[in-house]
This record gives structure tokens, sequence and C-alpha cells, in this order.
């Protein structure tokens, strides 16, 4: 596949994520409290394509990146696929509470820690993985990945605050440490999308996709 089609892909997905998991997240909400409204096989379906979002990304930039870094390229499929899998948790225990009510109060702790370790947690592993690479080739502008930088530690701090019990998940303190890493997502996402990877940093070769 040539690389500006790769990018393109990971950047449509890497927005795919932020077009599923929003709505989700309103849409299960009442069903996780016990209160009247939502959608839990809505919530399910868009979830399902968020983890497939997840993996996806990471897998279609593997073969770019493991030209710079077989570890990082390897690393960011893994922690990807990790994130997808607790998602996928939470789904099974969202669709079970939907169908038994009368369990919500064991499988929703249940949802909210796969919620707080995947998509609350994991974001910054895909950063410190991909933001080295995107550096050292400078694949996109260094201003982008360097909000990757930024971004990974403050949401470290955030979940570990949390998993302490020191705020809660969806406060505003949480929020605030989570802006700047769902910045470098959303902002990598349009670059990937929009220009693709630097022609620059890409040999001509890997543009048309021919053998290298």
């Amino acid at each position: 596949m040539p690389d500006q089609r790769a990018a393109r892909i990971a950047g449509g997905l890497y927005l795919l994520t932020f077009l599923t998991s929003i709505p989700a997240y309103a849409l299960k909400a009442p069903v996780l409290s016990g209160s009247s409204g939502g959608s839990a096989s809505l919530a399910a379906l868009l979830e399902l394509l968020l983890a497939a979002a997840c993996v996806g990304s990471a897998v279609v930039l593997l073969p770019v990146l493991r030209r710079w870094s077989e570890p990082a390229a390897v690393g960011f499929v893994v922690s990807r696929t990790v994130e997808a899998t607790l998602i996928l948790l939470g789904v099974v225990a969202l669709l079970t509470i939907a169908a038994a009510p009368t369990a919500r109060d064991i499988l929703t702790p249940l949802h909210d820690q796969a919620f707080l370790l995947g998509p609350g947690l994991i974001p910054a592993i895909n950063a410190l993985c991909l933001t080295p690479v995107l550096l050292r080739a400078r694949l996109v502008p260094r201003w982008i990945p360097l909000l990757g930088l930024i971004g990974a530690p403050l949401l470290l701090v955030s979940a570990t605050v949390t998993l302490s019990g020191g705020f809660g998940q969806s406060s505003a303190p949480a929020a605030v440490l989570a802006l700047p890493i769902a910045a470098w997502e959303l902002l990598l996402g349009i670059r990937l999308l929009w220009r693709g990877f630097d022609r620059a940093a890409i040999p001509e070769v890997s543009l048309t996709g021919s053998a290298r």
C-alpha cells in the first residue's frame, strides 16, 4: 500500500474514534446509571467500531513506522490492541447490564475500570510509542507529536490519581488533564487525512507503492 494512502486511512480511523466514542458515551450513560433513555445496543455497536478503528489505525501504519523503529511500531500495534480489548470488555459489561439490570451494581464498576484502563490510560502508551517515531522521521509537523509527548504524562497522572480515588473519571481535573492527548489524536487524524505524511520524509518510491 502506498504510504500516503496508509496515512490517509489511518487519519480517517483516528477521526472515527472520536465519531464513535463521544456518542457512545452519551448513549450508554443512562444504561449504566439506571436512568431512562440511552441505547445499549447502539452504544455497543459504536464501541465495536471504535475498537476496530483503534487496531486498524495501528496496523495500517505498521509498515511505515517499522522502517524507523521496529520495537516502537510493534509496540504501537500491541498497545492499540490492548486498548481495543478493554473497550470490548466494557461492551460485554454494558450489554449484560442491559439484559440483566440486577447485575448493574457488580458490572458497572467493571465497565468503569475497563474504560479507565482502556481509553483513559492506554492512549498515553500509544503516544509514547508513536510520537518518537514521528519526530525522528519528521512524518508530520513536529508540534503535533510534541503535543502528544506533553499529553502522555498528564494522562498517566490523571489515571493514577483516579485509580487512587483522588478524583472521578468524569471530573473537571480529569477532563483538563486528558485534553492535550485528545487534541494530539484529533490533530494527528486531521493532518493525516488531509495532507498525509510530509513528502520530504517519504522516498518517492514509497509514495507510489512500488517495490523498494
